[in-house]
């Protein structure tokens, strides 16, 4: 079989499967809305690279968590930063300007891409 059929075929296949999972679209959808979230809301602290430096920390008293720290990434589990962005810093007894994130609470899958981003960027 030659190599651009293999190729052709090897695509319908992943097509296939992600269609019969029913998920390729929902992942697509909470991956996107991640991303709407982080560039709205995560960068105007953080930065856009996950430093710490965005242009609202400069006006803060305690400047935001760097996700480049590996290790805070080591010591820090999913759960976590899942509680953080949804219910904010002072519910595990960080600074209250983490900004809760109730709108969250009740979409797992956009939570856990969110968490993905955040372990991204210690890369």
């Amino acid at each position: 079989m030659s190599r651009s059929r293999t190729l052709a075929l090897s695509f319908v296949f992943v097509g296939l499967a992600t269609a019969c999972n029913g998920k390729g679209d929902a992942n697509a959808e909470a991956a996107a809305e991640a991303e709407k979230v982080w560039q709205e809301r995560c960068v105007t602290c953080h930065g856009p690279d996950g430093g710490g430096n965005g242009p609202g920390a400069a006006a803060l008293a305690v400047k935001p968590r760097s996700f480049k720290d590996p290790t805070w990434q080591a010591t820090t589990d999913n759960e976590r930063i899942k509680k953080v962005i949804v219910e904010g810093g002072a519910s595990v007894g960080l600074n209250e300007a983490m900004a809760p994130n109730p709108d969250l609470k009740d979409k797992p899958a956009v939570q856990d891409e969110l968490v993905k981003k955040v372990r991204k960027l210690a890369q």
